[in-house]
C-alpha cells in the first residue's frame, strides 16, 4: 500500500499523506509525500495533521460520556447546563438541545468564525458573541453543518467539568487511550513532526483556525491515534455503548457529499449494504477522513495537505475497502453526456449564510453556480465560477476551476415552503 499511496499523492495533486488502518487484528501505517514543500521535510507515519471536524466526533463522545455519568441526556436544553447562553431568538435559545447540537439541527448558522483570541476563557467568549448571530434555519427543521454548534458543546463540556476543553479532552480520551500524538494547541504540536496545508502547492500563509474553534476542529493527530479512537467505538474504552451514537437522528437532504444520516456526531451511511460510520475534516489546506465498519472491525484514516484532497481521500478508501472487506464505495454521481433538461430558472438566485454566498445563474442557456466565501476566513479563498450541470430536477453538479472532481448540490424546501440549497453538507437559505 506505500507504493500505491505514493503514486495515488502524485495523481490527485497531494504534497503529503499518511494513513493508518486496523484491519484483522493488526495496525497498519504508511506515509508518503512532504509535510511541506518549502523545507522539504518527509511525511512520516508519527508525524501530526490537522484533522479538522474529525474532532467532532470526540467532542460528542466527550458528550456521551456525561451522560453515561447522569450529568444530563441528550435532550437536555443547552440553557439548563448554560443559563447564559443566548440566540437572537428567545424561544430558540430556550428549546434547543445538546442532541441538536450534535447532529446539526439546532438552526445556530454553523460557519460563524470569530476569534476571541489564545486565553483559555476563548471558547466562553465564543458562545457569548453568539447571541448576534442570525440562525440559518428553523430549530429541527433540517441538517446543515454547524461548527457553532460544537463550539457551545465544547462549552457544556467545561462548565459540567471545570476544566478547559483540551483538558476534558485529554483526560477522556487521550489519556485512558494512550494516545501520545494526539494535541490541540500549537505549542504542543511544535514538539513533534508536523504537516502544514497547501494551496496551489505552496504553504498556505496561516497554519490553523483560531483557538475559539476547538471543539469544533481543532485536533492534531498522526493517523495512528485516529484509528486507536475508532476503535475504541468498536471495541470499548470510551463509552458503555458507543453504537447509542450510531443511531440516525435526520437524513442529509443532499445524501452524497458525506453520507446520508447523521447520528451522534458520527455520519451514517452503507456500502455494500452494510453499516459504515464516518467523519471528514477540513482546515487550512489540510483534510482528513475517519472510516469505521461495525460488521468487519475495521477502521481506516488518511490525511493530506493539500491538492485535491477530498476526491484523494475517497480513491484511496474505494481502493482499500474493496481489497480489505470487499465493500463498493457508492460513487459520486455525475452528470452524463447527455444532461436532462431542467429548467434552472426557479431555482436562479442568490442563497447565504454566514461565511458563504451562493449566487444560481443561467447564462446562455446553461446553468453557473458562482461561490464566494465571506466572513473572517473570506481572504483565503477567491471567488469561483462553475458551470451548473443538472443530473435530475433538483440534483446538479459541478467542478470547482481547475479540477476535474465532481461536487452536488440538492435544491430542497422547508416544511413552510422556503427554499434552501445543501452541498458541502451545508443547507443555505434563497436570500434573493
Amino acid at each position: 500500500m506505500g507504493q500505491r499511496l505514493a503514486e495515488l499523492i502524485a495523481e490527485y495533486e497531494v504534497p503529503g499523506s499518511a494513513l493508518a488502518y486496523w484491519h484483522g487484528g493488526e495496525l497498519h501505517e504508511f506515509a508518503a509525500g512532504s509535510l511541506n514543500t518549502a523545507t522539504g521535510v518527509d511525511a512520516t507515519t508519527d508525524a501530526l495533521y490537522q484533522i479538522g471536524s474529525v474532532s467532532k466526533v470526540w467532542t460528542a463522545t466527550l458528550i456521551m460520556q456525561q451522560v453515561e455519568k447522569g450529568r444530563l441526556t441528550l435532550d437536555t436544553p443547552v440553557v439548563e447546563v448554560l443559563p447564559e447562553f443566548k440566540l437572537v431568538d428567545p424561544e430558540v435559545t430556550k428549546a434547543v438541545t445538546i442532541r441538536q447540537l450534535l447532529c446539526h439541527t439546532s438552526g445556530i448558522d454553523g460557519d460563524v468564525f470569530i476569534d476571541t483570541g489564545r486565553g483559555d476563557d476563548c471558547v466562553e467568549k465564543y458562545v457569548a458573541a453568539l447571541a448576534d448571530v442570525a440562525l440559518n434555519h428553523p430549530l429541527g427543521a433540517t441538517q446543515s453543518y454547524c461548527n457553532a454548534g460544537f463550539v457551545v458543546a465544547g462549552r457544556v463540556l467545561e462548565v459540567l467539568e471545570g476544566k478547559r476543553w483540551d483538558d476534558v479532552l485529554r483526560e477522556g480520551i487521550c489519556e485512558p487511550l494512550g494516545l501520545t500524538h494526539t494535541w490541540t494547541l500549537p505549542e504542543d504540536v511544535l514538539r513533534f513532526r508536523s504537516a502544514i496545508g497547501h494551496d496551489d502547492g505552496q504553504p498556505v500563509p496561516q497554519w490553523g483556525l483560531m483557538r475559539s474553534m476547538g471543539p469544533a476542529g481543532l485536533i492534531c493527530a498522526r493517523p495512528a491515534d485516529v484509528v486507536a479512537f475508532g476503535r475504541a467505538h468498536l471495541e470499548g474504552g470510551l463509552l458503555e455503548d458507543p453504537s447509542a451514537m450510531w443511531e440516525a437522528q435526520v437524513d442529509i437532504p443532499n445524501p452524497y457529499t458525506l453520507g446520508k444520516q447523521w447520528g451522534v456526531g458520527w455520519i451514517l451511511d452503507e456500502w455494500s449494504g452494510h453499516k459504515v460510520i464516518s467523519h471528514g475534516g477540513n482546515t487550512i489546506g489540510q483534510h482528513a477522513m475517519l472510516w469505521v465498519v461495525p460488521g468487519t472491525g475495521t477502521v481506516v484514516c488518511v490525511t493530506a495537505n493539500g491538492g485535491r484532497s477530498g476526491a484523494f481521500t475517497r480513491a484511496v478508501a474505494t481502493e482499500l475497502f474493496a481489497e480489505l472487506d470487499g465493500r463498493t464505495v457508492p460513487p459520486s454521481p455525475v452528470p452524463s453526456d447527455t444532461p436532462p433538461e431542467v429548467d434552472l430558472e426557479p431555482y436562479a438566485g442568490v442563497y447565504e449564510r454566514a461565511g458563504a454566498r451562493i449566487t444560481i445563474g443561467v447564462q446562455d442557456g446553461k446553468g453557473t453556480v458562482r461561490m464566494e466565501s465571506t466572513g473572517e476566513l473570506a481572504g483565503l479563498h477567491k471567488p469561483e465560477e462553475s458551470v451548473f450541470v443538472p443530473i435530475d430536477e433538483n440534483l446538479f453538479a459541478f467542478q470547482a476551476p481547475g479540477t476535474r472532481d465532481w461536487l452536488t448540490a440538492v435544491f430542497f424546501e422547508l416544511a413552510d415552503g422556503t427554499p434552501y440549497i445543501h452541498m458541502g453538507a451545508r443547507a443555505t437559505p434563497k436570500v434573493s
